[in-house]
């Protein structure tokens, strides 16, 4: 009896490990990959303080595609840059191949700035995301005015998972949305197949969820900007990895699709900075998220639906009578600091999503492929890329 206890402990203790490992995905930077600049304590967007990011992943069935009951390979992400408040933040778009969707960009667009929490699903649970977000803030900051706009103009955006999960079943609901909300933090996160990610397809590969950052230096001043980023795009003959043509190196482990997808692969990147920018820099910002994409091989599919958000955390200040906004800001001719940590941890991102993500199977027995790790450390030291 007595060694039968022990031997269920030691299988509790292995499994209790096990899922721990599995837990906690590698990153690029475990295989020795080398990248350019330097990043922040986790390497993620929420290095950026007051920057918390949460998911609801969506896992569950298995074999013939059954519309409304799965399976299921899906979930949300959700990005608050300036926490659980409605605390305004100034921010820019856009747009580098429009065949995608990203709600909330014409208040953006005019008044610079939006608040509250940003969304990233499936291309089908876009509008369940928005209203949960919107309902959600209600909820949280409404003073019960008449005319109340806490509910505001989420931003809500998507990539497309119907390769692996049955999109047409409409299984986010929106309190899924609210636990993504309720559970999202600060420091480290997960990155792979998780919230908004679970069933997405890159270069061919397992795609997903995946984040980086940058610290850099403006006169004496020290900042960090964070890129997350939801990944579903790209051929594998693509594929470059700091320079490395990966996808050439590594041509199997190719896709089992038994039913041919419909529809093109996208990006949605959002990119959030404590350093203080006008909404008019951070277009500029959101315009050299492209060069980020493009290190890694791409040069955006007529199909792919690629938008991407940028924000800062450095919020105006106002008035007594709040008749006036007091902006301090870097000058344009001292950005390219900025430019240069967009592009890095955009490419780091996308990479940090390949190395994280797993072998996922969903509808119709599909089933996509992660990247090997021993053998992209292979191909990495071949061209003399690997630490």
């Amino acid at each position: 009896m007595c060694k039968l206890k022990y031997f269920f402990l030691i299988a509790f203790t292995i499994c209790f490990i096990g899922n721990t490992i599995h837990a906690q995905n590698k990153r690029a930077r475990d295989l020795g990959i080398q990248f350019d600049g330097k990043p922040g304590k986790y390497n993620a967007i929420t290095d950026v303080p007051d920057v918390e990011v949460g998911y609801k992943t969506l896992i569950s069935g298995q074999g013939k595609l059954i519309y409304g009951k799965g399976p299921v390979r899906t979930g949300v992400t959700v990005i608050l840059p300036k926490g659980k408040t409605d605390k305004v933040y100034p921010a820019a778009w856009f747009s580098l191949n429009g065949d995608g969707e990203m709600t909330g960009i014409p208040s953006i667009e005019d008044y610079g700035t939006g608040y509250g929490p940003i969304g990233i699903t499936n291309t089908n649970s876009v509008g369940v995301v928005r209203d949960a977000i919107g309902e959600w803030s209600v909820n949280k900051f409404s003073k019960g005015k008449l005319v109340d706009f806490s509910f505001g103009l989420p931003v809500a955006a998507e990539t497309w998972d119907g390769v692996l999960n049955d999109i047409n079943g409409f299984h986010v609901k929106k309190e899924d949305v609210w636990q993504a909300l309720d559970s999202a933090h600060g420091g480290k996160i997960s990155e792979g197949n998780v919230g908004g990610g679970t069933g997405m397809v890159l270069y061919s590969f397992k795609g997903g969820s995946g984040t980086a950052s940058r610290i850099f230096t403006i006169d004496s001043v020290q900042y960090t900007l964070g890129v997350f980023v939801q990944v579903n795009f790209g051929r594998r003959n693509e594929l470059i990895i700091t320079g490395v043509p990966v996808g050439k190196e590594i041509s199997d482990l190719k896709p089992i699709v038994n039913e041919p997808a419909k529809k093109d692969g996208s990006i949605i990147v959002i990119v959030a900075t404590d350093a203080p920018l006008l909404p008019g820099q951070l277009k500029l910002v959101a315009k050299r998220i492209s060069l980020g994409i493009a290190r890694t091989g791409t040069f955006s599919h007529d199909g792919s639906g690629d938008i991407f958000l940028t924000v800062s955390t450095a919020a105006p200040q106002y008035n007594n009578k709040n008749t006036k906004e007091i902006w301090q800001v870097i000058p344009k001719w001292e950005l390219d600091a900025v430019f240069k940590a967009t592009v890095e941890a955009t490419e780091e991102a996308i990479v940090n999503v390949l190395v994280a993500a797993e072998d996922m199977e969903g509808i119709n027995g599909n089933t996509i492929f992660a990247i090997p790790k021993e053998r992209l450390k292979e191909v990495m030291k071949k061209y003399n890329r690997l630490n």
